[in-house]
């Protein structure tokens, strides 16, 4: 795979830092999850392919485990508030230092400087202040996030996992790691370059939900189907809204302009009576094979059956039976083979990873005795 050889260090965090190392992982490298001790349960949902190690860091000795597996990987996450990596001893300076090599992944949600460089936060705070929360939205209604998926993904792990592979490049013609500092609310912000850099053309003169891509436009919106369903319409370009408007079974020449603003909410409830007509395999059977950009707003228990994306193998099971996206991009010569097994249990391969460190098998059993360590493989064979 793509990032065969690679080793990383991820120190367990929620969803952005995850993710960022799921990724790795999928795509080949050797992810190494650092977990607390004297926890029950993983909080990690995306911990497929990983390792887990479980270590004591308020401990000196944990400290130095860290230190140590950082000093011989290629990677680091760390998904902390700016200055606890520096309490801990384990500062960019320091591990670079030791490790010139390194490249050093700080993933958080308003990066290592300015004054909320230490504030505690969310997906909807970055969002918030990356300025795209603010056109997010129905018109008369209040901002509206979508979900957690801007900022903490693709934000913020997507975007700190593509760092990771610059910087991995980089290394290999000046042979030298370097720190990466990935804010959740530039990650976001710079997802959302379009909506800057298209503000002098008009798509976003009028206010928010009233736009061409905001659900403003009847022919840019989803609909109610006769079953309760959904349909999703973006028939944007003219020769795409003219097979909508025939798929639908209007007449033209009845309805106001496709670009006649004003009409907008008139021709969406025209829209919307029409679709209410039919179920939404109906829809379906009239819209596929034509280019009139409707298609079903499927759920999460029907994504994997639709022709298309079983055709594409889009999405796959575990060995657990859980379903789960594909890893994307699909590469011709190297692409991702995910694990499929089960996640790994807090500190499942603390003994086998300390070993590959070159920890002696009698150092790993004191620090497991004096809680420095916690192994727990034989919890893991049950």
């Amino acid at each position: 795979m793509a990032l065969a050889g690679v080793r990383v260090i991820e120190l367990a965090g929620l969803a952005p830092a995850p993710f960022c190392g799921m990724i790795l992982a999928d795509f080949g490298a050797r992810v190494i999850r650092v977990d607390k001790t004297k926890v029950a349960m993983a909080m990690d949902t995306q911990a497929r392919g990983k390792q887990s190690v479980a270590l004591n860091l308020k401990h000196p000795r944990g400290v130095a485990v860290l230190k140590r597996l950082c000093v011989e990987s290629d990677v680091l996450i760390e998904p902390f508030r700016h200055g606890v990596m520096e309490k801990l001893g384990l500062s960019p300076e320091e591990l670079l230092k030791e490790n010139p090599r390194l490249i050093y992944a700080r993933l958080t949600g308003y990066g290592q400087t300015g004054s909320y460089s230490k504030a505690a936060g969310h997906d909807i705070n970055y969002l918030a202040m990356s300025g795209l929360l603010s056109m997010l939205g129905r018109s008369q209604e209040k901002p509206y996030a979508p979900l957690n998926l801007v900022a903490d993904f693709a934000g913020g792990g997507l975007t700190c996992a593509f760092g990771i592979v610059l910087a991995l490049l980089e290394r290999n013609r000046s042979g030298k790691g370097q720190v990466i500092d990935a804010s959740m609310v530039e990650g976001a912000a710079y997802v959302g370059s379009f909506m800057w850099k298209s503000r002098n053309i008009g798509l976003w003169n009028r206010g928010r939900g009233e736009n061409l891509l905001d659900s403003g436009a009847p022919f840019y919106e989803t609909y109610c189907t006769s079953d309760g369903k959904y349909m999703a319409v973006g028939a944007i370009e003219p020769q795409f809204y003219i097979q909508l408007i025939q798929g639908l079974g209007l007449d033209a020449s009845a309805l106001p302009a496709q670009m006649s603003v004003s009409d907008w909410p008139d021709m969406k409830e025209t829209f919307a009576r029409a679709f209410a007509s039919k179920t939404q395999a109906e829809w379906g059977q009239i819209f596929d094979g034509t280019d009139a950009c409707v298609t079903p707003v499927l759920s999460l228990d029907d994504v994997s059956s639709h022709p298309h994306n079983q055709q594409r193998g889009s999405f796959l099971r575990d060995a657990q039976g859980e379903e789960s996206p594909r890893p994307a991009p699909l590469l011709s010569r190297s692409p991702a083979q995910p694990c499929l097994s089960r996640d790994p249990f807090i500190g499942e391969h603390t003994r086998a990873v300390l070993q590959d460190f070159g920890f002696a098998a009698a150092e790993i059993e004191q620090m497991d005795a004096a809680g420095v360590v916690e192994c727990k493989e034989t919890k893991a064979r049950l």
